[in-house]
């Protein structure tokens, strides 16, 4: 190995960034086993409990012993293939769109639409604690980029007023996932608006959770009747609250055409897998029969003073972070110690997942292991 791969490594270590693979043994659960070691997990983002369902995984086994377990190279080149074309269907109408468009993760759907939307001629604007991918997305793009303060829709419509271009992308979660807080989309919607640029939302971590029929953040704050659909683009996520693996964009038929012939990241992407396709397409039908998951998990987080199922606790120092995170698996409780570059540089902390799967007991168990740690989740009785 190259001694400067030795001496990065090392400053990693010094710094407390380092980074290791935990060993895990079982399924993802509200419980896990890390070797031979059963642990209450607030580390995954699996928030409706659907990663180890049975039904999902009875479905993707009728598809494998059907379509096999690979896709075979891009459905470009070897087809779309049934379990693929019915899950974009039901996402299509679930989220009320005239179409969607499956990727392999949700990391390449937002590479795939911001590079494919904008180019050198073009303008981004993007909240400052986007996700990487839309990050990476827009620098892939090469169109121009302005960073916004985050939420912050002021500062936003100021650079949209002062930076003209052929084309003008407002780029956005809606829902932040170190954070666990929600991008003021009214605002966004009256900017794109009033400034002729698309919006993008991607709801990676909304889609399932949020709204009565659990489309997202969007479903709270829906896009006014005047504003042009097309403006507004969704990401969603199939690896998150929904259990299975990939991501989607749900759009019009229009917006697929484009992404099918522009869109690198589907064109030279091996296609989705048949039984994860399947999987997902049941996760949404279960997402659609079960609203006792998410209003079960949104409870569980208004009760400790959150809006989703996302409580950040900031500890500033990054090796003081991973101190505590491995305090608190000592006591065998899984939290995850959030460092640099995921989050800003002073902004280390413990990110705490919520799932439909804990009980207010385990929330209880959580709460008095941070208290003999000195921290506190701000619950309220």
């Amino acid at each position: 190995m190259p001694a400067w791969m030795d001496d990065d490594l090392d400053e990693r270590r010094r710094r407390g960034l380092y980074r290791r693979r935990r060993r895990v043994t079982s399924p993802q659960g509200p419980r896990i086993r890390i070797g031979d070691r059963d642990y209450l997990n607030f580390s995954s983002n699996d928030y409706l409990g659907l990663a180890a369902d049975p039904r999902l995984a009875r479905t993707a086994s009728r598809a494998a012993r059907r379509f096999g377990c690979g896709a075979g190279a891009s459905p470009l080149v070897s087809g779309h293939l049934p379990p693929a074309r019915a899950l974009e269907r039901t996402l299509a109408e679930w989220e009320g769109t005239e179409a969607a468009l499956v990727f392999s993760s949700g990391f390449a759907a937002n590479l795939a639409l911001v590079s494919s939307l904008v180019g050198r001629d073009d303008a981004i604007f993007s909240d400052e604690l986007n996700h990487a991918s839309l990050i990476d997305g827009c620098r892939l793009s090469r169109a121009r980029v302005h960073v916004y303060r985050h939420g912050d829709a002021n500062h936003l419509a100021d650079l949209l007023n002062r930076h003209k271009a052929r084309r003008r992308l407002i780029v956005s979660d809606s829902v932040f996932s170190m954070d666990g807080d929600l991008a003021p989309l009214p605002e966004l919607y009256d900017l794109a608006r009033r400034f002729d640029a698309l919006l993008l939302l991607d709801e990676a971590h909304a889609t399932g959770i949020l709204g009565t029929n659990g489309r997202g953040a969007a479903e709270l704050s829906p896009p006014p009747a005047d504003l042009d659909p097309d403006a507004v683009i969704r990401v969603g996520t199939l690896s998150k609250a929904l259990g299975a693996q990939g991501g989607f964009i749900s759009g019009s038929r229009r917006l697929v055409r484009w992404l099918v012939n522009h869109a690198r990241p589907y064109i030279f992407s091996t296609a989705l897998a048949p039984p994860t396709a399947a999987a997902a397409r049941a996760a949404v039908r279960i997402v659609q029969s079960e609203p006792w998951r998410r209003q079960h998990v949104l409870e569980l987080s208004s009760r400790w003073g959150a809006k989703v199922p996302i409580v950040p606790l900031i500890v500033g120092n990054a090796e003081e972070a991973v101190r505590v995170s491995e305090r608190l698996r000592r006591q065998g409780i899984l939290v995850p110690a959030i460092r640099p570059p995921s989050v800003p540089e002073g902004t280390a902390r413990l990110r705490i997942s919520l799932t439909a799967g804990h009980g207010v007991e385990d929330v209880q168990r959580l709460m008095q292991a941070l208290a003999a740690c000195g921290l506190a989740m701000g619950a309220s009785s």
